[in-house]
């Protein structure tokens, strides 16, 4: 999803240390987060793994890394802009002429689960990162401190980033390097744990596996943020992001080798419920650990809230929202708040805290909404691709590859829907409906407006105005 307010970008069509520190700081926030959770997940579907069901999965990460965020959204998807801008929306914009006028419900699908995923991700973030403080104290108060800083990142949405914003880059940018650092202090513990590039692993698991559909769902968790690369394309620009995405794919794979290899390396002692993200840090670095993650999972939480805005913003633009109020904090462009929204969305972060409580149960209501906005881009894209005559083979193979893996996820995530999934999906359902019942309404008033040249009236318009001064004159 957009992330626009975290700063200006200096020149989006040129690459330099400062656009790519920007785009750093404002674009990778929810996938550049995942380590905090992903790793947990998988071993919640198997506490008593071995070790070719931990190299299984970690392959299974860096393979949806590599096809679902790298191939479709970086290489594909950026391509797709619109006057520069991207995302669902903007995608829709390209093909709103065409005669297939039912496309507009998979975009308000697309849309409305990506409000959705906005809605948990702050929750499931922030959650993630300061459980972290179980480690040192476990009687820690997790909940009310999620809660204070949920609202903290909620009230400052009024008065924008511009101050802050310059800060989020290098915060982002020092989170990425100790992501990947911590990573490679772990993997001698089991150097076999780089098999995991082997697509073949990842393929054995999940036919050995019984329960692949719970790998799934867990790895798919990884890649909930590639949507955001595609919708941020305006603020950043396709080369800015494709060149940052190479070290923060390699800082997000090095992290999660670490993990698997330690993982492996403690299979006996392993707890079920021991999240590896902090079990990988040396406990003199803990404090510092888990004050860093939270930072991380606060800047993903605003550049989120921020796009949401954005959505919102564009929907209104193409007749999918009643019209709101919207601020402008800040000259930095991109950069706007809508009061109203922003009170919703805090709302519903809140009573997912509420209702789930531990990240671990956030979990099964996350994931379910965003790959159904994958599923809906995929669609979108190909319609995109043969209206630029790309060959309707390589149009078919796309559609084909991609309705497959995504539809895998769906169906795995779908698992998870009495579990949690069913929150996202009622958020969902909700905002869709409002949606489409606004466009419609919207095209049957246009039904009943008829709009004239004005250059037509202008001679009456100019009598009517001559008018009184005669009448003074005379």
């Amino acid at each position: 999803m957009s992330t626009s307010s975290a700063t200006a970008s200096p020149d989006i069509h040129k690459v330099s240390f400062s656009a790519l520190l920007v785009t750093i700081g404002i674009v990778f926030g929810d996938i550049g987060t995942s380590p905090l959770y992903v790793m947990k997940a998988i071993m919640g579907a198997n506490p008593h793994a071995g070790a070719d069901y931990i190299i299984g999965a970690v392959s299974c990460v860096i393979w949806t890394l590599t096809l679902q965020t790298t191939l479709k959204y970086v290489i594909i998807a950026l391509r797709a802009d619109n006057k520069g801008e991207g995302g669902i929306l903007a995608l829709y914009s390209l093909l709103k002429n065409l005669r297939h006028r039912w496309l507009y419900v998979l975009a308000a699908i697309g849309a409305s689960a990506l409000i959705a995923d906005g809605v948990i991700t702050p929750a499931m973030t922030v959650t993630s990162a300061v459980e972290g403080l179980r480690d040192i104290q476990p009687q820690a108060p997790i909940l009310p401190i999620v809660l204070v800083i949920i609202s903290g990142i909620f009230l400052v949405q009024r008065l924008g980033t511009k101050t802050i914003g310059n800060f989020f880059g290098p915060f982002m940018l020092g989170w990425f390097l100790m992501l990947g650092i911590l990573g490679i202090c772990q993997m001698p513990a089991h150097w076999p744990i780089l098999k995991a590039f082997n697509p073949w692993y990842a393929v054995k698991l999940l036919i050995d596996y019984p329960g692949w559909f719970l790998i799934l769902g867990a790895v798919f968790l990884c890649a909930t943020g590639a949507e955001a690369l595609y919708s941020d394309l305006g603020h950043c620009g396709r080369k800015n992001i494709t060149y940052s995405w190479a070290f923060i794919k390699t800082m997000l794979i090095l992290n999660y080798l670490g993990q698997g290899a330690w993982l492996i390396a403690q299979a006996e002692s392993y707890t079920a419920g021991l999240n590896p993200f902090y079990a990988i840090m040396p406990r003199w670095f803990l404090p510092a650990g888990i004050l860093i993650s939270t930072g991380a999972a606060i800047i993903a939480s605003q550049a989120l809230l921020s796009g949401s805005f954005t959505i919102f913003s564009e929907a209104m633009s193409l007749d999918f929202w009643p019209r709101q109020r919207i601020k402008y904090p800040s000259t930095i462009k991109g950069q706007l708040y809508i009061p109203l929204i922003n009170f919703a969305l805090f709302i519903g972060c809140v009573l997912t805290i509420l209702l789930f409580r531990t990240s671990s149960h956030m979990e099964a209501a996350y994931g379910l909404a965003i790959t159904i906005t994958m599923l809906m881009t995929t669609i979108l894209l190909a319609f995109y691709l043969h209206l630029k005559g790309v060959r309707r083979w390589i149009v078919a193979l796309f559609t084909l590859t991609f309705l497959l893996i995504e539809g895998a996820f769906f169906v795995a995530n779908m698992f998870k829907f009495m579990h949690g999934g069913w929150f996202t999906v009622l958020i969902a359902g909700i905002v869709c409906s409002v949606m489409i019942v606004w466009y419609k309404a919207t095209l049957i008033r246009g039904k009943f407006i008829e709009y004239y040249r004005f250059a037509d009236y202008t001679d009456i318009i100019s009598a009517d105005h001559a008018a009184p001064t005669r009448w003074k004159a005379n």
